[in-house]
């Protein structure tokens, strides 16, 4: 993972960074557990709810609640069930506005370890759910490891892109989506009826969730804190220095701190930056809008539709084993990951955007004509099941890392908090409304379902053409300086204006 540095120097990671690194998302490898554990047992924990509220369910309730294997449809059930689902994303979009917040009071590192707290108590309630009424104790488990994946999802970013150096910063950015997509396969793979999905363990399956949590807070004590909070928050310029030292080494602190205070000195031009001029002031407006619309379009590129739909679309497809396939995307979500994190300080931010936009864009069609010509053509079932293997792989090249960092690249010390707190908010917004809406889309629209993500993704990888500056291998000052280039009129303009001043003064 060495790279070069601008003045062409070797820039290698140091143990410290790397082990800073890998701490912090154990956040993120949570936050993809806690997004695909409830997924597998489904049916398990339905029966459990069934039994506890005393549902009289259309298969005898047996000693053994795994031999009922048919679905549960009573409404009450699944009004239970959908909270318990939904609620995970709810407190994740509530919890995002408080990013900024935690993070300025009480510094990055010891923000992820407060929040740590709400891990391993959501944690326990569902791992206990036996012992009480289940539903209630995985509702509200699931409700606060939402509010905590909602905190950590922006802290994790935030801290990686402020520890790590320029030429580094892309590739360390990725490893928070690469954690995420490990955490989901893990939680689809020992959620197997054979290992954890079963009646017997199933609450150990969610329980299992505050692992991380635990391990992090042990690790975080090694971590040193951001040096530009402490730099340019904190202007304690001597523990900046010391953590710096730490996590690169002497060689290249001093161009460093250059940086810093460069970003300091702007930052000391204007007051503290709220969300509400983000999008007030014309030199944040630009970047903001940028960073909402690449995770607008991360969400709703149709991706989760297929993490929380997979099964039920491979099923559709004709697959014989969809649990199976489902864990097959989860080894694609990982292949491409890693490809991605050598590829975004090469290709660049901006193209592996583009080339993964367009390519999911390709993915939706095909897999639109596979699913509507299936009935005809059997083969047609394998098509769709290849269209969502490239599908995924393309989202994990480009938008599925790449948005998750890209609000802390865009904006210096001042404005980033913010940014990263409402571009959070976006994100879990948008998927709350894509898992929400996508069965009822599904059933209106059936197979052609996917055309309207394919529209989409067209729109959102013409936007990311005009509007979208690359930012690899730039500090955050000449990303924030190209913003202003292209708000400013071209020379021929302010020639005019020039030679139009002596005439409005005479009128």
């Amino acid at each position: 993972m060495g790279k070069s540095s601008q003045d062409g120097t070797s820039r290698k990671p140091s143990g410290l960074l790397l082990l800073s690194v890998f701490t912090a998302v154990l956040g993120s490898l949570q936050f993809g557990y806690g997004t695909g554990v409830i997924n597998t047992p489904q049916e398990v924990i339905k029966r459990h709810y069934a039994h506890v509220l005393h549902v009289t369910h259309n298969v005898s309730m047996a000693r053994d609640l795994t031999l009922a294997a048919t679905p549960v449809k009573d409404r009450q059930v699944m009004r239970y069930w959908a909270l318990s689902v939904a609620i995970f994303c709810i407190g994740g979009m509530v919890s995002s506005f408080f990013v900024g917040y935690l993070a300025d009071r009480l510094g990055r590192v010891k923000a992820m370890k407060v929040i740590n707290i709400l891990a391993i108590v959501g944690a326990l309630l569902m791992g206990l759910a036996k012992m009480g009424p289940s539903h209630i104790l995985v509702i509200t488990g699931r409700a606060i490891t939402g509010v905590y994946c909602g905190l950590s999802s922006g802290l994790v970013p935030m801290y990686i892109g402020e520890i790590s150096p320029t030429s580094l910063r892309g590739a360390l950015g990725t490893i928070h989506q690469l954690a995420v997509v490990i955490g989901i396969l893990v939680s689809q793979v020992i959620g197997l009826s054979f290992l954890l999905g079963n009646d017997q363990l199933w609450p150990l399956l969610l329980g299992l969730s505050g692992s991380p949590a635990i391990l992090q807070s042990i690790l975080l004590i090694f971590c040193p804190e951001s040096p530009r909070y402490l730099y340019i928050k904190l202007g304690k310029e001597e523990a900046a220095r010391k953590s710096l030292c730490r996590l690169h080494g002497p060689s290249h602190m001093e161009e460093q701190i250059v940086e810093m205070e460069k970003e300091k000195a702007e930052i000391e031009k204007e007051p503290r930056v709220s969300i509400p001029q983000l999008f007030r002031s014309s030199s944040y407006r630009q970047p903001i809008i940028v960073a909402l619309m690449l995770h607008m379009s991360q969400q709703f590129s149709g991706i989760n539709a297929i993490f929380y739909y997979s099964t039920a679309i491979f099923q559709q497809a004709g697959v014989s084993e969809p649990v199976y396939a489902t864990i097959g995307v989860g080894f694609v979500n990982i292949i491409f990951t890693i490809a991605s994190i050598f590829l975004v300080d090469h290709a660049g931010r901006r193209s592996l955007f583009m080339v993964g936009q367009a390519g999911m864009c390709g993915c939706s069609i095909l897999m639109t004509f596979a699913l509507v010509l299936q009935s005809t053509y059997t083969w047609m079932s394998y098509l769709s099941m290849l269209a969502i293997f490239v599908f995924v792989a393309f989202f994990e090249i480009g938008p599925g890392p790449i948005a998750w960092f890209i609000a802390a690249e865009l904006f210096s010390q001042g404005p980033r908090p913010a940014a990263v707190t409402i571009s959070g908010f976006c994100n879990w917004t948008c998927n709350f409304l894509v898992g929400m809406t996508f069965p009822y889309i599904e059933e209106l629209c059936g197979p052609y379902v996917f055309i309207i993500f394919a529209c989409l993704l067209l729109g959102f990888t013409l936007f990311t053409y005009f509007r979208v500056p690359e930012t690899k291998g730039k500090t955050f000052e000449q990303i924030m300086q190209g913003f202003h280039r292209k708000k400013s009129p071209s020379p021929q303009l302010k020639v005019l204006a020039t030679e139009l001043e002596p005439l409005d003064s005479t009128l």
